[in-house]
C-alpha cells in the first residue's frame, strides 16, 4: 500500500485547507482515533472534532449537531457511529480499513457459537461488526470492560466474551468472572514480545511501562500501567517518570506528546534484529486513513456506511447499554 502520509509541505497545507473548507460546507465533523495519522488528529482538533478512543468517538458523534460524521479509523468505528446515529450520514476515508479482531469474528461463526451456550451473557468488544453486536447482550471498550464484567459477575452471570482473547484473559484475571473466550487477537498488540521488552526495560531502568490489555499476558505482567488508550495517555501525563516504554499502536504518541511534551516515549519492540514484523506497532488498516482520501470522501460523498435496519436496531441495544453504563459510573 502506498504511504498515505503527505510529505510535501505545500501539498499538506493545501489539503488541510481543503478539508477545513469541505467540513464547513458539508456540515460535517471529523472524529479521529488516537491511532490515525498525526495530521488527521491535528485537523480534527482544529475544526472542533474529536480525537479519542472508540468509546468517546461513539459518544461524541451522538452528541454533536453535525449532519455528517466523518470517521477516521477502522470500519467498526464507522458502523458504531451509524448504529447510534441512523439519521446522520456517516463517511469514512477508506471503507477497506478493517480490523483483525473484527475479521477474526465473523457473524456466521459467532452466532452459532453463542447459540450453543445459551446460559451465558454475551459481551463483545467494540472491535466487532454490527452483525456481531446485534447478537450481543453488551458491547464494551477496553476502558470499561473490567467494570462491566465485574458488574455482571457480581450479579452471578457467566460470560461469553469475544473476540480478543488477551483482553478477555486480562478481564477474567481482574474480575474472577466465569468467562468463555473467543480466540481472536489484534495484529498490533499480539506482536509485542516480553523477552525483547525486558531488554528495553534494562536499557531504560527509569522508564515506566505502559501496556494496552490487548497485549499478550507475559507483556501485561511487565507493565506499570495497563489500560485503554485514554488511560495510557492519562498515565503519561500523571506519572512522575520522564521516560515511558509504550506497548500500543505508535499513533498514540501524538496525544501523549501533547499531554506530556517534555517526556520521552519509546515504542515497545515487536520483533528481533532484522525481523520483518506483522505490525511494527502500527495498524496497517489505520494507516489507510490520510489527508488525500479524507478530502476525496468529503468532495464525493462516497464511502458511506450503511447498515441493515434490523441489525442496526439489535446492535443499538447492546451498544446503548455501554453508553448508559459509562454515564452511570
Amino acid at each position: 500500500m502506498p504511504d498515505p502520509r503527505v510529505h510535501d509541505p505545500a501539498e499538506r497545507e493545501a489539503l488541510m485547507e481543503r478539508v477545513r473548507r469541505l467540513l464547513r460546507e458539508q456540515d460535517a465533523v471529523l472524529v479521529a482515533h488516537y491511532y490515525t495519522d498525526d495530521d488527521l488528529q491535528l485537523i480534527a482538533e482544529e475544526t472542533g472534532g474529536c480525537v479519542a478512543d472508540s468509546l468517546e468517538m461513539a459518544r461524541f458523534g451522538a452528541r454533536h449537531a453535525a449532519t455528517t460524521l466523518v470517521v477516521a479509523g477502522v470500519r467498526f468505528m464507522g458502523e458504531t457511529a451509524k448504529i447510534l446515529n441512523p439519521e446522520k450520514r456517516v463517511l469514512m476515508p477508506e471503507l477497506g480499513a478493517e480490523c483483525s479482531l473484527d475479521l477474526g469474528c465473523p457473524a456466521e461463526e459467532f452466532v452459532p457459537f453463542c447459540d450453543a451456550h445459551p446460559d451465558r451473557t454475551v459481551v463483545v468488544y467494540a472491535n466487532t461488526s454490527a452483525a456481531v453486536k446485534a447478537r450481543a447482550d453488551w458491547v464494551v471498550t477496553s476502558s470499561i470492560a473490567v467494570d462491566v464484567v465485574r458488574h455482571l459477575h457480581q450479579r452471578g452471570e457467566k460470560i461469553l466474551w469475544a473476540p480478543d482473547r488477551h483482553l478477555g484473559r486480562y478481564v477474567q484475571d481482574q474480575t474472577g468472572a466465569d468467562m468463555l473466550l473467543w480466540q481472536g487477537a489484534c495484529v498490533v498488540h499480539e506482536a509485542f514480545q516480553a523477552d525483547l521488552l525486558r531488554q528495553v526495560m534494562a536499557a531504560h531502568p527509569e522508564a515506566a511501562v505502559l501496556v494496552h490489555p490487548e497485549s499478550p499476558e507475559d507483556v501485561i505482567a511487565l507493565a506499570d500501567v495497563v489500560g485503554s488508550t485514554t488511560q495510557l495517555i492519562d498515565a503519561a501525563r500523571r506519572l512522575s517518570n520522564d521516560t515511558f516504554i509504550v506497548a500500543t499502536d505508535r499513533g498514540i504518541f501524538y496525544k501523549m506528546k501533547q499531554a506530556a511534551p517534555h517526556k520521552t516515549f519509546i515504542e515497545a519492540p515487536t520483533g528481533g534484529a532484522g525481523a520483518t514484523c506483522v505490525s511494527c506497532a502500527h495498524c496497517p488498516w489505520m494507516a489507510m486513513n490520510g489527508l488525500r482520501n479524507l478530502a476525496a470522501v468529503l468532495e464525493t460523498g462516497t464511502n458511506e456506511i450503511t447498515i441493515d435496519e434490523d441489525i442496526r436496531r439489535r446492535a443499538l441495544r447492546a451498544t446503548q447499554r455501554m453508553i448508559d453504563f459509562r454515564a452511570g459510573i
